[in-house]
């Protein structure tokens, strides 16, 4: 849901903190057509530009139809049933017992989160920010052509999933924002001020939901390492779970950008380039508490700084992906996809070298500090 990049982080896939000047979501992709300059953060975001919708030829969308038999094989058996399902209530204090044993638990409860450092709560404030941003996700799947919810209530495999993925992925923002509310660590009236594209394609779109899945698994993931790390387990078990969903979810979408390789190759290849050279920016970077206009930029070096979500990772995914697609392997594809082939199958290199520079560039910035109204204004050193 980590992340934004985060994907806000919801949490696409980014390339985070590649600069100390950026405002690009923790899960987003970078254009790479010429050689970019890479920092600790990002790139500042481009100009608005008119947007390409529906870029996909109507005959595609039968792939998706003849896919559904598949779909339902493949796809919904990875959605747990509702019953099987963890829900925030099973990691908060139970307000079912009595008022003195009620605050107990509240009080258990801040003193875990006493152990854990102002920064750790600047990153987990923006995973939250980020996975609240759910809907947005969900509007945006509801676009794709061939694979949205006619009716809000579609008996298409591709519906039903997207309707219970979203339940799945709402309990992940209810569950860490009330788990900050009892925390009394952060100002929870600056952070519910707080605000948190693709085109209507859904090779694009589900190219998309792989990268940012694995995103937020791997921050949620690292999350989960820093709690246990300073004491506070539960914490630890919620962000370990959340990162658990965000694996199952991974699998899923990798699962049905493989079958779209197998039966459409270069089309396939295609969308995947074209998603890399693309800005695919996450609803988080445009994340603003009325008073830092750079407000996802800190965040994000924040992240970038403790471990969270690094330019690091975001190669490790596209590696990854590239290995499970089998990507360097693929034969058959036409001249066009050859040359996506190439671009894709070269980008991680490219961005380890270049990140590389960025960090010797970075060692050489002085720290300053950031005050975040997240944390009452206290000041992180960056």
């Amino acid at each position: 849901m980590q992340a934004s990049h985060f994907l806000c982080t919801k949490h696409p896939v980014c390339v985070p903190n590649l600069a100390h000047r950026c405002s690009k979501p923790p899960f987003s992709t970078v254009r790479f057509r010429q050689p970019p300059s890479i920092s600790a953060v990002a790139a500042p975001p481009p100009l608005l530009k008119p947007q390409k919708t529906h870029s996909m030829p109507p005959e595609k969308a039968e792939v998706f139809k003849s896919l559904e038999n598949w779909a339902t094989q493949n796809v919904l058996p990875l959605l747990k049933p509702v019953d099987k399902c963890w829900q925030p209530q099973d990691f908060l204090p139970d307000p079912t017992l009595s008022k003195a044993d009620f605050m107990d638990q509240i009080e258990a409860l801040r003193d875990r989160t006493a152990g854990l450092p102002d920064d750790y709560f600047v990153v987990l404030v923006g995973d939250m920010i980020t996975e609240e941003a759910l809907p947005t996700y969900q509007t945006m799947i509801n676009t794709l052509d061939g694979v949205k919810d006619e009716t809000g209530a579609s008996s298409s495999p591709w519906a039903l999933w997207t309707r219970a993925w979203t339940a799945e992925e709402n309990r992940h923002g209810d569950l860490l924002k009330t788990y900050l509310y009892l925390s009394g660590r952060v100002d929870m009236t600056m952070i519910e001020r707080t605000d948190p594209g693709t085109e209507n394609n859904p090779y694009l779109g589900y190219v998309y939901t792989s990268f940012q899945e694995r995103a937020t698994f791997i921050s949620h993931g690292n999350t989960a390492r820093l709690a246990k790390e300073r004491g506070d387990h539960v914490l630890a078990r919620i962000c370990g779970s959340i990162a658990s969903d965000e694996k199952r979810h991974e699998n899923a979408y990798a699962r049905i950008v493989e079958k779209l390789l197998e039966v459409d190759p270069t089309g396939g290849m295609i969308a995947i380039s074209d998603l890399m050279k693309k800005k695919i920016t996450m609803p988080a970077h445009l994340m603003s508490d009325g008073r830092d206009p750079r407000l996802f930029e800190h965040f994000s070096a924040v992240a970038q700084r403790l471990g969270v979500y690094t330019a690091h990772d975001y190669a490790d995914i596209l590696e990854f992906l590239i290995q499970r697609w089998g990507l360097e392997k693929m034969e058959g594809l036409t001249s066009e996809g050859r040359s996506a082939q190439e671009f894709v199958c070269g980008l991680a290199p490219r961005i380890r070298k270049l990140q590389e520079l960025a960090d010797k560039r970075a060692k050489k910035m002085k720290p300053h500090g950031v005050k975040f109204s997240w944390i009452f204004n206290k000041e992180i050193t960056l």
